[in-house]
């Protein structure tokens, strides 16, 4: 019971088969201001005389009770009361400087600067490079501490050369040395949720395990399809066993309380996969829109790589992958050798990054970047002039590149190679030129267009920075996010 402050009042009790409801939610605070309480009544209420200052009494949260005035309780009470007890499990994490890892790392620092508690169990950082970053190790268990986040390093073996084969042993490993930390940790800190993030597909049933143990609500978030990406790339084989890993996929996924994912196509996907759809839920990524925008002068990248200011620079910055098909842009590079104004430059690393080097061997205007500081990403992105987002026909709507939120937040103009129907091309419609997938005629077509045309690119650079602003803002999607995790935590 909360008292108000104030004079002798009557006091408010319901009787026997009454209860009072608040209009408002105190957890969001939206519409609070001026709260009331309404009697949804199958009896009457009661009014006494007392010399006491009014109460509420509910049969209910603190975070639930109300004032004669209709006010809320005090404030730190609700804030106490609304803040979530998270553990998250994923094969990446911070410090990892592109894809899911610096994605969920992001997340979580926003998430806990609001208060909410996290703990985070992942193996040591690894990706884009396939290997152990220095000063980390994967053969021991290691407890680090980030502004009140606890992350539990659990050992893993990393394969020497990446494919497939590799790759689910690398994922079975973390499952093994995992499972019992995440078990502990269920019993011993009880979260509120535990959020699984895919890839992999091998720890959803530890996660479920530590849901249920725990009493926590059950997430998982799809970054990306693992099982259908694998096969329609071949880097898995056999109709047979792409059967029963879809199936198994289905079934466990369907055991999660709530499933979201980080396109409305992506999300139709998990629906056609039979999960309900009053589980799913949508979950963007997004861009620090104040940390990634246009610069109003020339990035000094230019002066360092020896760019002219005149010359046109056509730029992929991201995971050099698979999934990606970044032949093409050697390719391209070829197609507009006669054209020596424009130059590509390809920054990143990954499994491709080797092949990508011998196939561009000899070609003049192509060039290579390794992965650059986080703290340089804006100036990086405000190098291309034009940038350059290509994808396999295979894996369309089963992935969404997390870069295309900063290449639109740049200002630049995109030139992506995608099917007219799927997410990428509709995300890129005003605000660049949108091609078929792995065709590098069209590509270079598009490429000497826009470099030819100073003003058509500077109106999409615009629509694109305005896109950015009103569908990526990091704030808008995770403030979203952070109201769907407090509707879904467990009430005594």
């Amino acid at each position: 019971m909360v008292g108000a402050r104030g004079s002798a009042a009557p006091l408010i009790t319901p009787a026997r088969g009454a209860s009072l409801e608040p209009l408002c939610d105190p957890i969001s605070k939206e519409n609070c201001p001026t709260r009331q309480i309404r009697a949804r009544r199958s009896g009457p209420i009661n009014v006494v005389s007392s010399n006491v200052p009014l109460a509420v009494t509910l049969p209910i949260r603190p975070t639930k009770t109300f004032d004669r005035r209709g006010q809320a309780a005090p404030k730190q009470t609700i804030e106490k009361e609304s803040k979530l007890r998270i553990l998250i499990y994923s094969i990446f994490y911070s410090p990892e400087p592109t894809g899911i890892g610096k994605v969920t790392g992001e997340m979580v620092d926003w998430l806990a600067s609001r208060g909410h508690k996290f703990k985070i169990v992942v193996p040591p950082p690894y990706y884009p490079h396939w290997k152990v970053f220095k000063g980390h190790s994967n053969w021991r268990y290691v407890i680090e501490r980030e502004d009140g986040v606890d992350i539990f390093r659990c050992p893993v073996w990393m394969p020497s050369k990446q494919s497939g084969l590799g790759r689910l042993l690398l994922q079975a490993s973390f499952v093994l040395t995992s499972t019992p930390l995440m078990l502990w940790l269920a019993k011993t800190w009880h979260p509120e949720i535990v959020l699984t993030l895919m890839p992999p597909m091998g720890g959803l049933p530890t996660a479920l395990a530590a849901s249920s143990l725990s009493g926590a609500v059950s997430w998982m978030h799809v970054q990306d399809f693992e099982i259908d990406v694998a096969f329609s790339l071949g880097i898995l084989k056999g109709q047979t066993w792409r059967r029963r890993a879809i199936k198994l996929e289905r079934f466990l996924v369907a055991k999660f309380d709530r499933v979201s994912s980080i396109t409305p196509r992506m999300v139709d996907a998990l629906i056609k996969k039979g999960i309900p759809s009053d589980k799913c839920r949508l979950f963007s990524n997004w861009v620090d829109t104040e940390q990634i925008f246009p610069l109003a002068r020339d990035s000094s990248y230019r002066a360092e790589l020896d760019i002219s200011p005149r010359q046109i620079v056509a730029l992929y910055s991201g995971n050099l992958g698979e999934k990606q098909g970044l032949e093409i842009l050697v390719d391209v590079a070829k197609l507009i050798t006669a054209h020596t104004n424009i130059q590509i430059v390809i920054c990143g690393d990954g499994v491709g990054r080797e092949h990508l080097l011998q196939l561009a061997n000899g070609i003049n205007n192509i060039r290579f970047l390794p992965v650059q500081p986080k703290e340089r990403l804006n100036d990086l992105l405000n190098l291309g002039d034009i940038h350059l987002l290509p994808q396999r026909f295979e894996v369309a709507d089963l992935v969404m590149p997390s870069k295309l939120c900063g290449m639109l937040a740049s200002g630049r103009p995109v030139v992506a190679g995608a099917s007219e129907d799927t997410q990428i091309a509709r995300e890129v419609l005003f605000c660049g030129i949108v091609v078929p997938p792995e065709d590098s005629v069209a590509m270079a077509r598009a490429l000497l267009e826009l470099s030819s045309d100073p003003l058509r690119r500077k109106q999409l650079g615009v629509a694109a920075r305005e896109r950015s602003l009103d569908q990526w803002k990091k704030t808008n999607i995770l403030t979203s996010f952070e109201r769907e995790l407090s509707a879904a935590r467990p009430r005594p």
